[in-house]
């Protein structure tokens, strides 16, 4: 059992955050937030897969209009991504933005930083402190100390510029696209604050490598009990952070929403087409809200054995599959069959 960091909790729209509130997944849309019909329409999309809370990149006012009818259908708290514009900050919060990614010492003099947070001072809206390795301020670019501290720097100074104006509701990021440098960062932040963590390392690239990295970087740290929040940043359709997001909190028993899909690797032995089964089971299974496991093994001889810690399962054999519960065999039926019965047994088991 994973012992988590202690954090103050805040609370972005219905959705509570830090504290003992259930680790969220965040995505962001990669549409254009002023065509409100096909960020709707992606909002929607990440919803339906999962996603807890979702980011919009706020350019210009005409994208800060928009906030006002894509929260009125959004079924998940937004959040408003501002860089520099105090202006675009304050019209997000009285169009209903839920909170805010802005960093308070970018967006100009003390009376413009003044104005964003009382307001969401008022309206109880939470902002969150981004920290990005590649854009650090210059009064912190050549300090000789390690890029992690600079970061971490960094983040206390837009903290304290909160905190002087008597706001909490704060959560912070400190990402950076190399591993080891994100996960320094956020342990040497949880010593320092109580505020939430949001988690995520920035840049981590396409499908296959973004998620090793992402993988290595939030499984270390949540591994350690660290982080409140987590995106999983992908060149690639937001659905699929999502998704993986879940992967990583399922894997560390930290979340149990759907299923748990495992599967073994291949091997001389397997007499079925394994790999062509487990993504059967996987695509017939994944919208079935239910906190099991599934196993798909290769073979007879091990399978159910290995796999009976999984509520439900498929061993392959000669052109047939034997399907187990909890370990025990209790059917066996031809291959093109094998699908068919193990969702008839796992509707059955639910009735």
């Amino acid at each position: 059992m994973i012992k988590r960091r202690k954090s103050k909790q805040i609370t972005i729209g219905n959705v509570k955050i830090g504290a003992d509130a259930p680790i969220s997944v965040q995505s962001m849309c990669n549409t254009d937030t002023r065509d409100i019909k096909k960020t709707l329409n992606q909002i929607n999309e990440l919803t339906q897969a999962g996603c807890e809370l979702i980011r919009l990149a706020v350019l210009d006012k005409e994208a800060s209009a928009a906030i006002k009818e894509l929260v009125k259908f959004s079924k998940v708290p937004l959040i408003a991504d501002i860089h520099f514009d105090y202006r675009l900050a304050i019209d997000c919060i009285n169009n209903g933005v839920h909170a805010l990614r802005l960093n308070p010492g970018n967006i100009g003099n003390l009376e413009n930083i003044k104005k964003v947070v009382n307001l969401a001072n008022q309206q109880q809206i939470p902002i969150r402190i981004g920290i990005n390795a590649g854009s650090l301020e210059k009064e912190f670019q050549n300090l000789d100390i390690t890029l992690p501290e600079k970061m971490v720097k960094s983040a206390l100074k837009h903290i304290q510029i909160l905190e002087n104006l008597d706001f909490d509701l704060i959560k912070v990021s400190l990402k950076s696209s190399d591993v080891l440098t994100t996960i320094e960062a956020y342990k040497l932040i949880s010593e320092k604050i109580d505020y939430p963590l949001h988690l995520g390392v920035t840049e981590a690239g396409t499908l296959k490598s973004g998620l090793v990295k992402s993988s290595v970087g939030l499984g270390s740290l949540l591994s350690q009990g660290i982080g409140d929040t987590i995106r999983v940043s992908l060149t690639e359709n937001p659905i699929e952070e999502v998704f993986a997001g879940f992967e990583i909190l399922k894997s560390l028993g930290l979340r149990q929403k759907g299923v748990n899909f495992i599967s073994c690797p291949t091997c001389g032995r397997c007499q079925i087409d394994l790999i062509n089964l487990a993504k059967k089971v996987e695509e017939k299974f994944k919208d079935l809200d239910k906190p099991i496991t599934i196993a798909t093994m290769g073979c007879p001889v091990n399978g159910p054995g290995e796999a009976k810690h999984a509520d439900f399962g498929v061993a392959g054999a000669i052109k047939e599959g034997y399907i187990f519960q909890k370990g025990e065999v209790i059917a066996k039926v031809p291959e093109e069959e094998i699908i068919q019965k193990l969702d008839e047994i796992i509707k059955k088991s639910f009735v």
